[in-house]
């Protein structure tokens, strides 16, 4: 499915009244607003493959209509995102959940829609159909070597996957842990994952990265191998200068103060980039936003301060993904909204006035620094991301495009009521 350009700057059109209102009221108190919509409009979020389906848990799973049958099916409705937003311009691969049987017109397609491929991800965390050895009990640090060598073998072959579609990166997960005390010898499953990673890395490319995703718990409950970020820097740092650790919002402890965590990566010229969700209890994989937007604004804070004293391309330098699963909302529609969410989020960073708050800090006025970030964070930027929308070709407001152009209607219509996608 597709839709003309001009049924977007027709619903724009009739918006646009009101939104020159709202930005003319916000505007005047943003300095290098020029510089800020700009920025605004180079920032993308990439879209993973297995987020246009429906997601479940353990307990069930309640798939919507429409949903995407095939991996071309699943680029055509990123396409449809990147159309409204502007802001969703790259897909992130999961395999084996979806290959690219035919590279070239895999890449066609995307091409056509404005797409590319981001980072490609490897699965080890379960078993695949016709899988010789089995994940049961970890992949790359399981004791059976014959078991590392068939995860060893397929990371390789995702990032052969990844060469074809001009990716430049893999990702890199892992559930290998244990649930028992005495279940495992820690220091030989870091080693063995360790040993298993060099061989993967030996297999990069020269312009590629491996992201190194962490996590505290689940499926494991006792240990997980990479349980932090600590253990993730400590590996890419063995590994060398194409290794660095990938931050999901998810995978952290309760309270984590992942806004420190992000600064020292950024320090150290280790953060490979985000999967961005958000939770109430652990790993809930919920909407961006949802829950605790102030955590991301502070968070894109950091990112803003340590990638400007850097010198880096806050579009390009690191990776920027989302991993969610939608178990009751429209797929599009909470991709939609995660990636508003996210620029949201962007945007008040962008308009922090950083010569006071470094002023604050260096007298240590606690007081004034707190009114610093909060000033920011209280003003309503949804106007600056919807005029950086516009600008580029996009809609005012993307979820209300979504809905008034009945997309979905016109999704289930095409692909019937009762697909099921891939993934998750």
């Amino acid at each position: 499915m597709n839709f003309d350009q001009y049924k977007i700057d027709e619903l724009n059109h009739a918006a646009l009244p009101e939104h020159k209102r709202r930005l003319d009221f916000v505007s005047t108190d943003i300095q290098d607003f020029d510089a800020v919509i700009k920025k605004l409009q180079a920032f993308n979020v990439a879209i993973p493959s297995w987020a246009l389906g429906t997601g479940g848990t353990r307990f069930g799973r309640f798939s919507g209509g429409g949903e995407p049958r095939n991996l071309e099916e699943k680029i055509t409705d990123i396409g449809l995102i990147n159309a409204l937003n502007k802001s969703s311009n790259s897909i992130s691969l999961h395999i084996p959940w979806d290959i690219p049987e035919n590279a070239s017109a895999i890449k066609a397609l995307a091409a056509q829609l404005g797409l590319h491929f981001d980072a490609v991800n490897s699965n080890t965390f379960q078993d695949q159909a016709n899988q010789k050895l089995s994940y049961k009990y970890g992949s790359l640090h399981h004791v059976d070597k014959a078991v590392r060598r068939q995860a060893i073998e397929h990371n390789i072959e995702v990032i052969k996957y990844g060469v074809q579609l001009n990716s430049k990166a893999l990702s890199v997960w892992l559930s290998d842990g244990s649930n028992f005390p005495g279940q495992l010898n820690f220091r030989k499953a870091f080693q063995n994952t360790l040993e298993s990673l060099q061989e993967i890395y030996s297999a990069l490319p020269d312009d590629w990265k491996v992201w190194i995703e962490y996590k505290p718990f689940e499926p494991n409950f006792y240990s997980t191998t990479i349980g932090d970020w600590g253990q993730s820097l400590l590996l890419a740092n063995k590994l060398g200068n194409k290794a660095a650790t990938l931050v999901d919002l998810g995978h952290h402890l309760p309270n984590t103060n992942i806004e420190q965590i992000v600064s020292l990566l950024l320090m150290e010229g280790k953060l490979a980039g985000f999967h961005f969700n958000d939770s109430k209890y652990g790993d809930d994989d919920l909407t961006v936003g949802s829950i605790n937007p102030y955590q991301l604004f502070l968070i894109f804070n950091e990112l803003v301060e340590g990638m400007d004293a850097r010198d880096m391309n806050h579009a390009t330098d690191i990776g920027w993904m989302i991993d969610a699963s939608h178990n009751v909302k429209d797929p599009i529609e909470d991709l939609l909204q995660s990636v508003q969410a996210i620029k949201i989020a962007y945007a008040q960073a962008l308009i922090v006035d950083k010569i006071a708050l470094a002023a604050a800090q260096q007298n240590n006025d606690v007081t004034l620094a707190q009114e610093i970030l909060q000033q920011a964070y209280r003003t309503d930027v949804r106007p600056l991301v919807a005029e950086a929308s516009l600008l580029s070709g996009g809609a005012l407001n993307p979820v209300d495009a979504f809905r008034k152009l009945k997309v979905r209607d016109a999704l289930v219509k095409e692909r019937g009521s009762k697909t099921v996608a891939t993934g998750l």
